[in-house]
């Protein structure tokens, strides 16, 4: 045991005592073997992390000439798409590999150079789409937004009036009147918007209106075949003052949509519908020519551009990106207060004073938008209103229902934005009427600036 000893753990034995372990049949441990094998381990490691460090530095350097080569071919995209300073690619430099003379641009500015041409294409995309979606939804990237634009409205309607009874329940005793009213309609809008934050929006919108009516009538006094048009047209007047904020409730995540919550106030600046005297044209019947005739009807003297009541309106929007396209959609419900005026009545001798209650509006809208390019954006939508009756009380009397007063206005708009300049966008939209209470046509065009 005391051999043993000696043999296992010292590595320093003598000839004797080597004789003796082989003697006994004990195995020695060369310590000069486990000296060589520690410093072969040692020179593996530094050999691989030598190797780490080439392939990191290596891979650096990849990239770094991807991003300069990356960089090199925007700059000619771009200078072969200005006009004037279109260049050849055997015209454009080689870019030489740096040198003691010549460092290397520090790592990272090439890449920081491509993302932005590439962050700016986005922004301008996102931009264009963002101003086509303006009207439906909000965006807040933007600290102030003026905004101008004009629409064209078009209204033809015609109704037919019986003035009789029904005999034997085929034959229909009395006169036939045909009336028909056409108007053209201008608004001009200026808006402004602000972001207060990136989850605060505040804007207001100011319309300016101007129309010009066509009435006619036919078939009274039991002539159908006479005739009279009169037409009538109103100067440029403020509408109603629209004032709104919104709330980001939900970023855009993989999941859910931006969802945004609006709440506006509209302001009765417009001239109000009621108490506006008529014009009333006599029905007049030469005695000496009893076929002469004449129809009679009434026009108003004024053209209202308000509701002449407050309005109160709580909208939620959503927007969700598919790419390519944009999904969206917005459901909102406005509240109309009622009101007292000096003046119901249209007829000029004949003040009578009561109130108005105007029926609230329910509206929804849904569609898509995608870009087509890096300026220019496209959209389709559908949105609808219902409106419940309006009431009136006379003073001194009980609220009645106007008959004819609920309306559904249903449109279907096709919008186009092109990006102008990095600041501002021309943005156009075509809406045809779907119902018998919306413009059978409109037409509009505005111009969203960035400060």
């Amino acid at each position: 045991m005391e051999v043993e000893k000696r043999c296992r753990p010292t590595g320093s034995a003598t000839v004797s005592t080597l004789a003796l372990c082989v003697a006994f049949g004990l195995s020695t441990v060369s310590p000069v073997a486990s000296a060589s094998e520690a410093d072969e381990v040692q020179a593996l490691r530094a050999e691989m992390e030598e190797l780490k460090q080439r392939y990191v530095e290596e891979v650096r350097r990849l990239r770094e000439v991807d991003a300069r080569l990356m960089a090199v071919q925007a700059r000619i995209e771009q200078a072969e798409q200005s006009p004037g300073s279109a260049v050849t690619a055997d015209e454009q430099p080689v870019p030489a590999e740096p040198d003691e003379a010549q460092a290397a641009p520090p790592e990272g500015e090439a890449q920081q150079q491509v993302a932005r041409t590439e962050a700016d294409k986005e922004r301008a995309t996102k931009r264009s789409v963002d101003d086509l979606l303006q009207k439906e939804h909000v965006a807040f990237d933007r600290p102030f937004v003026l905004e101008a634009g004009v629409e064209y409205r078009r209204y033809d309607r015609s109704q037919l009036t019986l003035d009789g009874f029904l005999a034997l329940d085929a034959i229909f005793l009395g006169n036939i009147a045909v009336n028909n009213v056409a108007s053209d309609t201008l608004e001009y809008t200026l808006a402004a918007r602000y972001g207060i934050s990136p989850r605060w929006n505040v804007g207001v919108s100011v319309p300016f209106l101007q129309r010009y009516t066509t009435y006619q009538k036919g078939g009274a006094g039991g002539a159908a075949g006479a005739w009279a048009e009169v037409s009538n047209s109103s100067d440029l007047a403020i509408g109603d003052t629209t004032m709104n904020l919104s709330y980001r409730l939900l970023p855009e995540t993989r999941r859910w949509p931006d969802i945004v919550l609006t709440g506006s106030v509209s302001a009765p600046t417009g001239r109000e519908p009621y108490g506006i005297d008529v014009d009333v044209i006599e029905y007049v019947q030469d005695p000496d020519d009893p076929d002469e005739v004449r129809p009679s009807f009434a026009i108003p003297t004024e053209q209202a551009t308000g509701n002449g009541v407050w309005g109160y309106g709580l909208s939620v929007s959503a927007v969700k990106s598919l790419d390519p396209a944009l999904l969206f959609a917005n459901f909102g419900y406005t509240y109309y207060g009622s009101d007292s005026f000096d003046d119901l009545d249209s007829d000029p001798d004949t003040v009578t004073p009561g109130d108005v209650d105007l029926g609230d509006s329910w509206q929804y809208g849904l569609g898509l938008a995608f870009a087509l390019n890096d300026r220019t954006s496209l959209s389709m939508a559908f949105t609808q209103e219902f409106t419940d009756k309006a009431k009136i009380r006379y003073e001194g009397e009980s609220w009645d229902s106007i008959i004819g007063s609920d309306s559904s206005s249903a449109m279907f708009d096709l919008g186009l934005t092109y990006a102008l300049t990095p600041k501002s966008t021309i943005v156009t939209t075509l809406g045809i009427g779907l119902t018998q209470d919306a413009p059978d046509f409109s037409i509009g065009v505005r111009v969203p600036y960035q400060l």
